[in-house]
């Protein structure tokens, strides 16, 4: 009977650990609860740089008492017939930007993320025109500052594709073993990518503006979905295309009338994703296991946070 005891104790013993590599569920990354909570929560944390190109479209809502206290000019070759006293005229224009961003993210129970972060842009702005008339800013260029919030939902993921092809293979029997084994080969299969709907809005500052009288006064709103590939568990690349949707003003100081500008602006930026590493890297003298595994009940990596941790046959 202590005999049979014993052989089920080693053998649980077997089970939770080998050479190290714990097989149990829960695996505490501190020895303390407090520092096993602040992990956890480091590990929902990611910072991101991105960087891309974009194309913006303006224009300018223009209606005044006098017209001709704005640098409007006429570009026909017939005499220019004038803008009516009240008139709203709707001037237009296009050109590019450069937008640069540094950002924090937050898993939400692997269901939703928010963020921040700040931006700076560098654009062109060439004159808008309405018919025959061009706006004639001071200068062809500007440079912004963005800081803003993000809310995503995450659409489409591994945990998802799991529930999806359980969800597909439902109607096979359990005794069809062939449908059956199809199925867990295939949830075993690592899959990289994750898909995220993101909104963001936030506040523009004007750092070098193509007019002086330009002010922004309303906040930013904008839309993206956000496709990342993951190269570990802790880093990932992404692009993300996104609109954005500004509304500022210029204002005439001397008439005390405001413009509407309206600047919608379409970009594609790519970017870098690290997730901060919750649990510790192993620094134990003579242990040279390259995957996660335990020691003192404690888990530990034994790779560095660029390459897959439990890797398997093919990612060495």
């Amino acid at each position: 009977m202590v005999f049979l005891v014993s052989c089920l104790s080693s053998t649980v013993q077997a089970q939770e650990d080998y050479f190290g590599i714990d097989t149990k569920a829960k695996k505490p990354k501190s020895n303390s609860s407090i520092g096993n909570a602040a992990r956890n929560v480091i590990s929902a944390i990611s910072l991101d740089v991105t960087g891309g190109y974009g194309y913006h479209l303006h224009s300018l809502n223009f209606i005044s008492t006098d017209y001709t206290a704005y640098p409007i000019t006429f570009q026909g070759e017939e005499a220019a017939p004038g803008i009516s006293f009240g008139e709203e005229v709707n001037f237009r224009g296009s050109n590019f930007a450069l937008p640069v961003n540094a950002g924090v993210k937050i898993d939400l129970f692997g269901i939703a993320t928010i963020g921040g972060g700040v931006a700076r842009e560098w654009g062109r702005m060439n004159a808008p025109t309405y018919n025959d008339y061009a706006f004639n800013y001071a200068t062809h260029a500007y440079v912004f500052d963005k800081l803003y919030g993000t809310v995503g939902i995450i659409i489409y993921d591994a945990r998802k594709r799991a529930s999806f092809l359980n969800w597909r293979y439902r109607k096979y029997s359990g005794s069809n073993t062939y449908m059956q084994a199809e199925r867990k080969l295939r949830l075993r299969q690592h899959y990289p990518w994750r898909f995220i709907l993101e909104g963001e809005a936030g506040q523009i500052m004007i750092r070098e503006s193509f007019d002086p009288n330009l002010v922004a006064t309303d906040p930013f709103y904008g839309v993206g979905l956000r496709v990342e590939r993951e190269l570990s568990e802790y880093v990932k690349v992404f692009i993300k295309p996104n609109f954005e949707v500004r509304r500022m003003e210029l204002q005439n100081p001397t008439l005390e009338e405001n413009q509407l500008f309206i600047q919608q602006l379409m970009t594609l930026n790519a970017g870098l994703s690290l997730r901060m590493p919750g649990t510790k890297r192993c620094k134990v003298s003579g242990c040279g296991v390259k995957m996660k595994h335990i020691h003192d009940g404690v888990e530990y990596r034994g790779s560095s946070i660029f390459n897959m941790q439990n890797r398997k046959i093919g990612q060495w």
